[in-house]
Protein backbone atom coordinates (compact mmCIF):
# COMPACT_ATOMS: atom_id res chain seq x y z
CA UNK A 1 0.00 0.00 0.00
CA UNK A 2 1.06 3.44 -0.70
CA UNK A 3 1.76 6.27 1.96
CA UNK A 4 -1.24 8.09 0.32
CA UNK A 5 -3.61 4.86 -0.11
CA UNK A 6 -2.96 4.65 3.59
CA UNK A 7 -3.80 8.43 4.20
CA UNK A 8 -6.97 7.75 2.73
CA UNK A 9 -8.10 4.86 4.19
CA UNK A 10 -7.18 6.31 7.40
CA UNK A 11 -9.21 9.28 7.20
CA UNK A 12 -13.09 9.52 8.41
CA UNK A 13 -15.45 7.45 5.88
CA UNK A 14 -17.33 9.74 3.20
CA UNK A 15 -21.46 9.41 4.64
CA UNK A 16 -23.36 6.87 3.57
CA UNK A 17 -25.87 9.48 2.32
CA UNK A 18 -25.48 10.60 -1.44
CA UNK A 19 -26.28 14.57 -0.80
CA UNK A 20 -24.13 14.66 2.33
CA UNK A 21 -20.35 16.02 2.31
CA UNK A 22 -18.08 16.31 5.05
CA UNK A 23 -16.56 19.43 6.49
CA UNK A 24 -13.38 18.06 6.87
CA UNK A 25 -12.95 17.93 3.21
CA UNK A 26 -12.67 21.50 2.94
CA UNK A 27 -10.14 21.95 6.49
CA UNK A 28 -8.03 18.90 6.59
CA UNK A 29 -4.43 19.57 5.71
CA UNK A 30 -3.89 16.10 4.84
CA UNK A 31 -6.72 15.70 2.55
CA UNK A 32 -5.28 19.26 1.09
CA UNK A 33 -1.85 17.23 0.45
CA UNK A 34 -3.17 14.40 -0.99
CA UNK A 35 -5.68 16.04 -4.13
CA UNK A 36 -2.31 17.64 -5.27
CA UNK A 37 -1.17 14.07 -6.14
CA UNK A 38 -4.87 12.41 -6.91
CA UNK A 39 -6.27 15.56 -8.50
CA UNK A 40 -4.17 18.14 -9.24
CA UNK A 41 -1.39 15.43 -11.02
CA UNK A 42 -3.96 12.99 -11.83
CA UNK A 43 -5.46 11.56 -14.83
CA UNK A 44 -6.95 15.21 -15.46
CA UNK A 45 -6.67 17.60 -18.47
CA UNK A 46 -6.04 21.45 -17.10
CA UNK A 47 -7.16 24.60 -19.55
CA UNK A 48 -4.03 27.09 -18.92
CA UNK A 49 -4.42 29.26 -21.68
CA UNK A 50 -6.15 30.38 -25.34
CA UNK A 51 -4.11 31.34 -28.16
CA UNK A 52 -5.54 35.08 -27.94
CA UNK A 53 -3.73 35.33 -24.61
CA UNK A 54 -0.04 34.93 -26.48
CA UNK A 55 -0.90 36.85 -29.47
CA UNK A 56 3.04 37.12 -30.56
CA UNK A 57 6.07 35.05 -30.44
CA UNK A 58 7.55 35.73 -26.70
CA UNK A 59 4.20 36.21 -25.32
CA UNK A 60 4.16 34.02 -21.75
CA UNK A 61 1.94 33.62 -18.45
CA UNK A 62 2.51 31.83 -16.17
CA UNK A 63 0.01 29.52 -14.25
CA UNK A 64 0.38 27.19 -11.35
CA UNK A 65 -1.85 23.70 -11.49
CA UNK A 66 -1.93 22.95 -7.77
CA UNK A 67 1.73 23.43 -6.89
CA UNK A 68 3.32 22.90 -9.89
CA UNK A 69 4.31 26.51 -11.76
CA UNK A 70 4.35 26.64 -15.40
CA UNK A 71 5.23 28.64 -17.90
CA UNK A 72 2.75 28.80 -21.17
CA UNK A 73 4.72 30.75 -24.55
CA UNK A 74 4.20 31.15 -27.62
CA UNK A 75 7.52 30.51 -29.51
CA UNK A 76 9.58 31.71 -32.23
CA UNK A 77 8.00 29.54 -34.52
CA UNK A 78 4.37 30.33 -33.65
CA UNK A 79 3.46 27.36 -31.53
CA UNK A 80 1.98 27.93 -27.97
CA UNK A 81 3.92 25.28 -25.71
CA UNK A 82 3.78 24.91 -21.80
CA UNK A 83 6.79 24.31 -19.88
CA UNK A 84 7.56 23.65 -16.16
CA UNK A 85 8.38 26.95 -14.84
CA UNK A 86 11.94 25.57 -13.77
CA UNK A 87 15.14 25.52 -14.64
CA UNK A 88 16.64 22.35 -15.29
CA UNK A 89 19.93 22.90 -13.84
CA UNK A 90 19.02 23.61 -10.34
CA UNK A 91 15.49 24.21 -10.01
CA UNK A 92 15.11 27.73 -9.81
CA UNK A 93 11.79 29.50 -10.97
CA UNK A 94 12.15 30.88 -14.18
CA UNK A 95 9.30 33.70 -14.70
CA UNK A 96 7.54 35.28 -11.96
CA UNK A 97 5.44 37.75 -13.72
CA UNK A 98 1.95 36.79 -14.34
CA UNK A 99 2.49 37.44 -18.37
CA UNK A 100 5.04 39.29 -20.18
CA UNK A 101 7.11 39.03 -23.65
CA UNK A 102 10.73 37.50 -23.79
CA UNK A 103 13.03 36.80 -26.29
CA UNK A 104 14.47 34.16 -24.30
CA UNK A 105 13.99 32.70 -20.93
CA UNK A 106 16.87 33.30 -18.59
CA UNK A 107 17.51 31.51 -15.17
CA UNK A 108 19.25 34.37 -12.37
CA UNK A 109 20.99 31.68 -10.80
CA UNK A 110 23.40 30.41 -12.96
CA UNK A 111 22.58 32.08 -16.08
CA UNK A 112 21.30 29.44 -18.16
CA UNK A 113 19.35 30.77 -21.48
CA UNK A 114 16.27 29.05 -22.98
CA UNK A 115 14.86 29.94 -26.25
CA UNK A 116 10.80 30.26 -26.75
CA UNK A 117 10.96 26.95 -27.58
CA UNK A 118 12.08 25.52 -24.51
CA UNK A 119 15.68 24.62 -25.45
CA UNK A 120 18.62 25.25 -23.76
CA UNK A 121 21.05 27.97 -25.90
CA UNK A 122 24.10 28.58 -23.19
CA UNK A 123 25.14 28.07 -20.11
CA UNK A 124 28.19 29.51 -18.61
CA UNK A 125 31.29 26.96 -17.80
CA UNK A 126 29.90 24.39 -20.14
CA UNK A 127 34.12 23.48 -20.74
CA UNK A 128 34.31 21.83 -17.43
CA UNK A 129 31.21 20.35 -17.44
CA UNK A 130 31.18 17.10 -17.31
CA UNK A 131 32.52 15.13 -20.72
CA UNK A 132 29.20 13.44 -21.68
CA UNK A 133 26.77 16.86 -20.64
CA UNK A 134 24.98 17.76 -23.63
CA UNK A 135 22.42 21.20 -24.23
CA UNK A 136 20.01 18.82 -25.71
CA UNK A 137 19.42 16.64 -22.44
CA UNK A 138 18.38 19.81 -20.37
CA UNK A 139 15.94 21.35 -22.72
CA UNK A 140 12.84 22.77 -20.28
CA UNK A 141 10.86 19.87 -19.40
CA UNK A 142 7.00 19.89 -20.71
CA UNK A 143 3.90 18.35 -19.29
CA UNK A 144 1.56 16.93 -21.45
CA UNK A 145 -0.51 19.15 -23.81
CA UNK A 146 -3.43 19.66 -26.00
CA UNK A 147 -5.28 21.95 -28.00
CA UNK A 148 -8.87 22.24 -28.48
CA UNK A 149 -10.33 25.57 -30.09
CA UNK A 150 -7.28 27.80 -29.65
CA UNK A 151 -7.26 26.39 -25.91
CA UNK A 152 -4.03 25.21 -24.47
CA UNK A 153 -5.01 22.17 -21.90
CA UNK A 154 -2.15 20.31 -19.74
CA UNK A 155 -2.09 17.40 -18.01
CA UNK A 156 0.63 16.54 -15.15
CA UNK A 157 -0.14 12.43 -15.28
CA UNK A 158 1.91 10.43 -16.98
CA UNK A 159 -0.65 8.76 -18.94
CA UNK A 160 -3.52 10.88 -19.11
CA UNK A 161 -6.84 9.95 -21.07
CA UNK A 162 -7.19 10.99 -24.67
CA UNK A 163 -8.00 14.86 -24.64
CA UNK A 164 -11.47 14.68 -26.39
CA UNK A 165 -12.48 11.27 -24.78
CA UNK A 166 -12.07 13.16 -21.16
CA UNK A 167 -13.74 16.43 -23.04
CA UNK A 168 -16.84 14.13 -24.34
CA UNK A 169 -19.73 15.73 -24.64
CA UNK A 170 -18.63 19.19 -23.58
CA UNK A 171 -16.98 19.86 -27.21
CA UNK A 172 -19.10 20.93 -28.90
CA UNK A 173 -20.83 23.37 -26.53
CA UNK A 174 -17.16 24.70 -26.07
CA UNK A 175 -16.95 24.99 -29.57
CA UNK A 176 -20.13 26.87 -29.58
CA UNK A 177 -18.78 29.04 -27.25
CA UNK A 178 -16.13 29.70 -28.24
CA UNK A 179 -16.99 31.39 -31.60
CA UNK A 180 -17.33 28.06 -33.57
CA UNK A 181 -13.81 28.39 -34.49
CA UNK A 182 -12.03 29.90 -30.99
CA UNK A 183 -11.08 32.70 -32.92
CA UNK A 184 -11.25 35.66 -30.07
CA UNK A 185 -9.72 38.95 -28.53
CA UNK A 186 -8.32 38.96 -25.21
CA UNK A 187 -9.96 42.26 -23.11
CA UNK A 188 -7.64 42.13 -20.57
CA UNK A 189 -7.84 40.11 -16.47
CA UNK A 190 -9.01 40.54 -13.37
CA UNK A 191 -7.72 38.46 -10.21
CA UNK A 192 -9.86 37.70 -7.09
CA UNK A 193 -7.97 35.75 -4.19
CA UNK A 194 -11.25 33.96 -2.34
CA UNK A 195 -10.65 33.42 1.66
CA UNK A 196 -11.87 29.86 1.52
CA UNK A 197 -10.78 26.23 0.34
CA UNK A 198 -10.42 25.57 -3.30
CA UNK A 199 -13.61 23.56 -3.23
CA UNK A 200 -16.14 25.94 -1.18
CA UNK A 201 -15.69 27.89 -4.50
CA UNK A 202 -16.39 25.31 -6.89
CA UNK A 203 -19.42 24.27 -4.68
CA UNK A 204 -20.92 27.31 -5.47
CA UNK A 205 -24.32 26.27 -6.71
CA UNK A 206 -27.31 27.85 -8.77
CA UNK A 207 -29.76 27.44 -6.09
CA UNK A 208 -28.00 30.46 -4.24
CA UNK A 209 -28.11 32.82 -7.58
CA UNK A 210 -31.36 34.91 -6.85
CA UNK A 211 -31.64 34.55 -3.37
CA UNK A 212 -27.97 36.05 -2.68
CA UNK A 213 -27.47 38.35 -5.78
CA UNK A 214 -29.45 41.52 -6.43
CA UNK A 215 -28.40 41.54 -9.83
CA UNK A 216 -30.06 37.97 -10.79
CA UNK A 217 -33.10 39.15 -9.30
CA UNK A 218 -32.70 41.51 -11.48
CA UNK A 219 -32.05 39.23 -14.69
CA UNK A 220 -35.41 37.83 -13.58
CA UNK A 221 -33.21 34.32 -12.72
CA UNK A 222 -35.52 32.68 -10.26
CA UNK A 223 -38.13 30.65 -12.21
CA UNK A 224 -36.49 30.52 -15.49
CA UNK A 225 -36.98 27.03 -17.55
CA UNK A 226 -32.97 26.62 -17.98
CA UNK A 227 -31.25 23.23 -17.14
CA UNK A 228 -28.24 21.75 -15.39
CA UNK A 229 -26.12 19.09 -17.04
CA UNK A 230 -23.77 17.08 -15.47
CA UNK A 231 -21.39 14.85 -17.84
CA UNK A 232 -18.96 11.85 -16.76
CA UNK A 233 -15.68 12.63 -15.92
CA UNK A 234 -17.32 15.47 -13.70
CA UNK A 235 -18.40 18.05 -16.00
CA UNK A 236 -21.09 20.80 -16.00
CA UNK A 237 -23.07 22.98 -18.35
CA UNK A 238 -25.36 25.45 -16.88
CA UNK A 239 -28.24 26.99 -19.60
CA UNK A 240 -29.70 29.62 -17.68
CA UNK A 241 -32.67 31.30 -18.64
CA UNK A 242 -32.76 35.05 -18.26
CA UNK A 243 -35.19 37.97 -20.56
CA UNK A 244 -33.09 39.23 -23.34
CA UNK A 245 -33.93 42.43 -22.69
CA UNK A 246 -34.29 42.47 -18.65
CA UNK A 247 -36.14 44.91 -17.00
CA UNK A 248 -33.52 46.57 -13.87
CA UNK A 249 -36.62 47.51 -12.03
CA UNK A 250 -35.94 50.91 -11.83
CA UNK A 251 -33.07 49.76 -9.42
CA UNK A 252 -30.20 50.85 -11.93
CA UNK A 253 -29.36 54.18 -12.84
CA UNK A 254 -28.46 53.09 -16.19
CA UNK A 255 -29.99 49.48 -17.23
CA UNK A 256 -27.79 49.12 -20.38
CA UNK A 257 -25.21 48.03 -18.06
CA UNK A 258 -27.42 44.20 -18.19
CA UNK A 259 -28.29 44.72 -21.80
CA UNK A 260 -28.23 41.81 -24.06
CA UNK A 261 -26.56 43.16 -27.23
CA UNK A 262 -26.63 39.90 -29.17
CA UNK A 263 -22.83 39.44 -28.94
CA UNK A 264 -22.93 36.33 -28.25
CA UNK A 265 -20.60 33.28 -30.69
CA UNK A 266 -22.11 33.60 -33.98
CA UNK A 267 -23.17 30.22 -34.01
CA UNK A 268 -24.59 29.67 -30.35
CA UNK A 269 -26.55 33.20 -30.66
CA UNK A 270 -30.10 31.99 -30.78
CA UNK A 271 -29.39 29.67 -28.08
CA UNK A 272 -28.21 32.94 -25.80
CA UNK A 273 -30.91 34.75 -26.66
CA UNK A 274 -33.33 32.12 -25.35
CA UNK A 275 -31.17 31.28 -22.36
CA UNK A 276 -28.71 34.37 -21.33
CA UNK A 277 -26.63 32.34 -19.48
CA UNK A 278 -24.28 29.42 -19.75
CA UNK A 279 -21.51 28.01 -17.62
CA UNK A 280 -19.15 25.22 -18.95
CA UNK A 281 -17.38 23.90 -16.08
CA UNK A 282 -14.47 21.42 -16.42
CA UNK A 283 -13.53 19.25 -13.58
CA UNK A 284 -12.04 19.89 -11.33
CA UNK A 285 -12.00 24.00 -11.45
CA UNK A 286 -11.98 26.03 -14.95
CA UNK A 287 -15.15 27.23 -16.81
CA UNK A 288 -16.30 29.17 -19.50
CA UNK A 289 -18.90 31.61 -19.12
CA UNK A 290 -21.45 33.34 -20.90
CA UNK A 291 -23.28 36.00 -18.91
CA UNK A 292 -25.64 38.06 -21.29
CA UNK A 293 -22.74 39.80 -23.19
CA UNK A 294 -20.07 38.90 -20.76
CA UNK A 295 -17.89 36.24 -22.29
CA UNK A 296 -14.63 35.05 -19.65
CA UNK A 297 -12.74 31.92 -18.68
CA UNK A 298 -11.97 31.65 -14.91
CA UNK A 299 -8.78 29.64 -14.27
CA UNK A 300 -8.50 29.15 -10.88
CA UNK A 301 -6.42 27.24 -7.88
CA UNK A 302 -5.49 26.80 -4.74
CA UNK A 303 -3.01 28.88 -3.03
CA UNK A 304 -3.08 26.99 0.34
CA UNK A 305 -5.60 25.50 2.52
CA UNK A 306 -8.38 28.34 2.64
CA UNK A 307 -7.30 30.02 -0.43
CA UNK A 308 -7.72 30.03 -4.05
CA UNK A 309 -7.22 32.51 -7.17
CA UNK A 310 -9.15 33.15 -9.80
CA UNK A 311 -7.94 34.60 -12.95
CA UNK A 312 -11.14 36.14 -15.17
CA UNK A 313 -9.80 36.46 -19.06
CA UNK A 314 -12.34 38.68 -21.00
CA UNK A 315 -12.70 37.97 -24.45
CA UNK A 316 -14.57 39.70 -27.56
CA UNK A 317 -15.10 37.51 -30.52
CA UNK A 318 -12.71 38.36 -33.31
CA UNK A 319 -14.86 39.98 -35.26
CA UNK A 320 -16.95 42.27 -33.12
CA UNK A 321 -17.32 46.01 -33.72
CA UNK A 322 -16.24 48.51 -31.59
CA UNK A 323 -19.37 49.54 -29.92
CA UNK A 324 -19.58 45.62 -29.22
CA UNK A 325 -16.31 45.83 -27.26
CA UNK A 326 -16.88 48.51 -25.10
CA UNK A 327 -20.21 47.24 -23.85
CA UNK A 328 -18.61 43.96 -22.88
CA UNK A 329 -15.52 45.36 -21.08
CA UNK A 330 -18.30 47.69 -19.37
CA UNK A 331 -20.37 45.01 -18.48
CA UNK A 332 -17.96 42.90 -16.97
CA UNK A 333 -16.71 45.10 -14.89
CA UNK A 334 -19.82 46.13 -13.39
CA UNK A 335 -21.10 42.45 -13.14
CA UNK A 336 -18.47 40.11 -12.62
CA UNK A 337 -15.26 42.24 -11.43
CA UNK A 338 -13.79 42.37 -7.72
CA UNK A 339 -16.06 45.12 -6.60
CA UNK A 340 -19.38 44.20 -9.45
CA UNK A 341 -22.48 42.97 -8.38
CA UNK A 342 -21.68 39.87 -8.13
CA UNK A 343 -18.36 38.92 -6.73
CA UNK A 344 -18.52 40.61 -3.52
CA UNK A 345 -21.18 38.74 -2.63
CA UNK A 346 -19.51 35.71 -3.38
CA UNK A 347 -16.72 36.58 -1.86
CA UNK A 348 -18.49 37.53 1.58
CA UNK A 349 -20.18 33.81 1.51
CA UNK A 350 -17.29 32.05 1.04
CA UNK A 351 -15.12 33.27 3.67
CA UNK A 352 -18.00 32.97 5.97
CA UNK A 353 -18.48 29.37 4.78
CA UNK A 354 -14.77 28.66 5.90
CA UNK A 355 -14.98 30.23 8.99
CA UNK A 356 -18.22 27.97 9.94
CA UNK A 357 -16.59 24.52 9.15
CA UNK A 358 -15.45 23.23 12.97
CA UNK A 359 -19.22 22.96 13.47
CA UNK A 360 -21.89 20.70 13.84
CA UNK A 361 -23.13 19.33 12.27
CA UNK A 362 -20.50 17.55 10.85
CA UNK A 363 -21.39 17.51 7.47
CA UNK A 364 -23.45 20.14 4.88
CA UNK A 365 -26.26 19.16 2.95
CA UNK A 366 -28.15 19.81 -0.23
CA UNK A 367 -31.58 19.83 -0.55
CA UNK A 368 -32.73 21.83 -3.53
CA UNK A 369 -33.99 19.24 -6.22
CA UNK A 370 -32.86 16.27 -4.83
CA UNK A 371 -34.82 13.08 -4.19
CA UNK A 372 -32.82 9.70 -3.18
CA UNK A 373 -31.83 7.81 -6.16
CA UNK A 374 -33.03 10.19 -8.89
CA UNK A 375 -30.78 10.77 -11.68
CA UNK A 376 -29.67 14.11 -11.15
CA UNK A 377 -27.90 14.72 -14.58
CA UNK A 378 -29.87 16.66 -15.95
CA UNK A 379 -31.75 18.99 -13.28
CA UNK A 380 -33.23 22.86 -13.06
CA UNK A 381 -31.28 25.59 -13.54
CA UNK A 382 -31.50 26.66 -9.72
CA UNK A 383 -31.16 22.88 -8.17
CA UNK A 384 -28.68 22.27 -6.29
CA UNK A 385 -28.72 18.50 -5.91
CA UNK A 386 -26.44 18.15 -8.97
CA UNK A 387 -23.20 19.24 -7.00
CA UNK A 388 -23.80 16.07 -5.30
CA UNK A 389 -22.41 14.16 -8.33
CA UNK A 390 -19.06 16.51 -8.29
CA UNK A 391 -18.66 15.55 -5.15
CA UNK A 392 -19.55 11.42 -5.92
CA UNK A 393 -16.40 12.01 -9.03
CA UNK A 394 -14.37 14.25 -6.02
CA UNK A 395 -14.81 11.04 -3.62
CA UNK A 396 -13.90 8.45 -6.29
CA UNK A 397 -10.73 10.30 -7.63
CA UNK A 398 -9.66 10.52 -3.89
CA UNK A 399 -10.36 7.00 -2.97
CA UNK A 400 -12.26 7.77 0.26
CA UNK A 401 -14.45 4.72 0.94
CA UNK A 402 -18.39 5.32 1.73
CA UNK A 403 -20.02 4.64 5.32
CA UNK A 404 -22.09 1.50 5.33
CA UNK A 405 -25.70 2.98 5.22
Amino acid sequence: MKPNDSLAAALPRWPAAFNQVPKWAFEDADVFALEHERIFRGPVWHPVAHDAELPKPGDYKTVTVGRTPLLVIRGDDGVVRAFHNACTHRSTRLAMAFRGHSGDIECPYHRWVFDTRGQLRSCPGEAEFPPDFKRADYNLAQPRTGTYMGLLFVSLHPSPPPLMDWMGHMAGPVRDALGGNGRLTLLGYQKVRYQSNWKVYIDNDAFHAPLLHAAFRILRWQGGSGRQSRLPAGHMMILSEVAAQPSDGGLLRDPSVIGYQGGAAPRNKAAAQAAGSSLLAFWPLTAIANHLDIFNIRYANPVGLDQVEVHYAYFAHADDAADMVRHRLRQSSNMIGPSGFVSLEDATVFLRIQQALDTDPSTTFFLKGYREGADLTETKQNDEAPNALWWEHYRQMMGFAREEA
